[in-house]
């Protein structure tokens, strides 16, 4: 992945569409995306919005929050305060490191980076963990941050794991921090039914599988002693009243739910058949992506990139994700796309 580049800088990200199309010179509609891991068939309605939403300023009681608690099953014990809307999961991300003093914080690499990069920029001593070091280097650690599937590598926890790594740290006043981001399709696995615990900070996100990126929507399930001071630092109307419609809406809708993540059951596998039959077969993945190490990660991403096929290229390990196609014309254009590159 890319490193931290110093105070200021943006680390590289999936997406960047226009980037690609001038540098291939490929117009911007004869793209197929397969970078970022959005679900290529998110949620949408057919309702228009209410027009006073774009005359109002956002409002905390519209129903938002508690659509998000009802979705998310969290335990209401720990009042409102406990289900904190932000502006994307990427808010609370830049956030949290600036309610602790500097510490020593693990994250899981490879990972997103944006996790690495936030908490180095408030001072904090990171150290990047493979999988099979965390448990070696929890107890010198007052903070933890993973990502539930992590993302690129798609890799899971036992969730009596991650329950004993919460306790350790908990205990001498630690946090474990879950990144859930692409839980939605395997919700059973989230740990967002035991919020509020203190000590437990979960980052959940509508840009996954709800394919509602744009909208910049996501929430912090935490204890209100994260989630206050946390609101406080971020400040007043950080959705706007639009997408805030948007979310609830997606949010309450229980059917759609249901046949997305029955169809992305048999879509990841789908994908990582169609790779592993072109000579790249994953080693890792979930519903909405799939993580394939090989050396020939840099030629097969400019290879795919001439065809306006665009991934996420990785240089530490060197690897590829693939998101998943959105219909069956592009499925048949990533298969030909593959079928050339080999």
């Amino acid at each position: 992945m890319g490193s931290d580049m110093g105070p200021g800088a943006l680390l590289p990200h999936g997406g960047r569409l226009r980037a690609a199309a001038a540098r291939y010179g490929r117009p911007l509609g004869d793209w197929l995306d397969l970078s970022t891991g959005i679900n290529p068939r998110g949620w949408t309605t057919g309702a228009p919005l209410p027009p006073d939403l774009w005359q109002r300023l956002p409002e905390e009681d519209d129903g938002l929050e508690a659509a998000a608690a009802r979705y998310y099953g969290a335990n209401r014990t720990g009042g409102a305060g406990a289900l904190l809307p932000v502006a994307g999961s990427q808010a609370a991300i830049q956030a949290l490191p600036r309610l602790r003093q500097a510490g020593r914080v693990g994250v899981i690499a490879p990972g997103y980076g944006e996790h690495a990069h936030a908490w180095r920029q408030a001072g904090h001593a990171v150290q990047l963990l493979p999988v099979a070091t965390i448990e070696t280097a929890l107890p010198d650690l007052d903070v933890l941050v993973l990502i539930h599937p992590n993302n690129p590598t798609g890799a899971r926890f036992a969730r009596a794991d991650l329950l004993r790594w919460h306790a350790m740290l908990a205990e001498r006043g630690g946090w474990l921090v879950v990144d859930e981001a692409f839980i939605d399709a395997t919700p059973e696995a989230s740990l967002a039914a035991l919020s509020p615990l203190p000590g437990l900070i979960l980052l959940r996100s509508l840009g996954k599988f709800f394919g509602l990126a744009g909208a910049r929507v996501g929430f912090v399930l935490a204890d209100p002693v994260v989630t206050h001071p946390l609101a406080a630092l971020i400040g007043p109307w950080t959705i706007a009243a639009p997408a805030r419609w948007v979310a609830t809406a997606a949010l309450a809708d229980e059917p759609w739910q249901a046949e997305t993540r029955a169809r992305l059951a048999i879509d990841g596998p789908r994908l990582a058949e169609l790779l592993t039959y072109r000579g790249l077969p994953p080693q890792g993945g979930c519903a909405l992506f799939q993580w394939v190490p090989t050396d020939r990660a840099a030629l097969l991403h400019e290879h795919l990139a001439r065809a306006g096929i665009l991934t996420r290229l990785f240089d530490a390990p060197t690897a590829l994700r693939f998101g998943l196609p959105g219909t069956e014309a592009q499925w048949a254009r990533l298969a030909a796309a593959l079928e050339e590159s080999t």
